[in-house]
């Protein structure tokens, strides 16, 4: 099933659409830079709200910038459902979905009553954040990387359920040797002590005092070193994967059996053979490919005669 958008009808909206979802025109492209330059303005306008400085000397400022890039990613969500032929799939879409959290905070934040609701006015506008997400949808590779994570999940999970077995074990034996004294007073919080130093972060606000208790994190400290690589040769291995399943064809050479071309060559890398089997090689003299394309019609003629010559099925 197509879960592309397409483009509701001939005329204005279907110009509006090649403008706005594709990028293969001086305008398209125009704009996708227009919206990217928003994009990163808007949430360098929510970085900059969230320094005290900067909120209580221009809080007035703040507040018609933030609701100028509000009217104008309205009104760019509205222009897109416009031009869709349907517009509710979009909206259950991922991209349609972070256009709505785009927007929405500064809407909602309007009907929040009260000023006891202050904290959650504010939880509201910093969701505005989430406009970088945005930025997914102009990175072609994104869709490349998010395959690829998907197809190694399973090998991440078991590794991380590795991990978490090894971290349950270490932070149990920890909790019985060391003193509460020595800040490990339960088990998640054992937990907490080893995933920082299985991950060699080392906090240091809880550390081991006895000596059986040190040699056990020397011991998570080198297993982290030797595991942490893991999942990203894995993830690694499967971006690699992707890129050569797009770049190269599996599709054999008819001359000397070679399967590693790349999806536009049109000749073999070892022998030269022509690739393509839908049209003669145009190397070959107007006579052969003549004769090429009359043997290809009178195969086409023979499939036709076999297949209303074949018996029914039986019933």
């Amino acid at each position: 099933m197509n879960h592309l958008p397409k483009p509701a009808g001939e005329g204005l909206r279907t110009r509006v659409f090649q403008i706005i979802f594709e990028s293969d025109t001086l305008l398209a492209k125009a704009f996708d830079i227009a919206l990217i330059g928003a994009i990163l303005a808007s949430v360098l306008v929510v970085m900059l709200e969230s320094v005290a400085a900067f909120r209580d000397g221009h809080a007035a400022l703040f507040y018609w910038i933030e609701w100028g890039f509000t009217i104008a990613f309205t009104i760019e969500l509205a222009v897109r459902l416009y031009c869709l032929e349907r517009p509710l799939q979009y909206l259950k879409s991922f991209y349609g979905i972070i256009d709505l959290v785009a927007i929405l905070p500064t809407w909602l934040a309007l009907v929040v009553p009260g000023a006891q609701s202050l904290v959650v006015v504010r939880l509201l506008r910093t969701l505005r954040i989430f406009r970088v997400l945005r930025l997914m949808e102009f990175v072609g590779e994104g869709r490349l990387l998010l395959g690829a994570l998907k197809r190694s999940s399973h090998q991440i999970f078991l590794f991380l359920f590795t991990v978490f077995m090894l971290v349950t074990i270490f932070a149990s034996l920890v909790y019985l040797i060391e003193p509460e004294e020595a800040g490990f007073t339960s088990i998640p919080t054992s937990i907490y002590w080893a995933v920082v130093t299985l991950t060699t972060v080392g906090y240091g606000d809880i550390t081991p005092v006895t000596p059986l208790g040190q040699a056990i994190s020397v011991m998570v400290m080198l297993i982290g070193y030797s595991i942490i690589a893991v999942p990203t040769g894995v993830f690694s291995a499967e971006v690699i994967r992707s890129i050569r399943a797009d770049r190269y064809s599996d599709e054999a050479c008819p001359g000397c059996g070679h399967d590693r071309h790349e999806q536009r060559a049109k000749y073999c890398l070892r022998c030269g053979t022509w690739l393509d089997e839908n049209t003669p090689d145009p190397r070959l003299p107007e006579q052969e490919q003549e004769a090429w394309w009359r043997a290809q019609d009178e195969s086409d003629e023979s499939d036709e005669d076999d297949d209303e010559n074949a018996s029914p099925p039986a019933r």
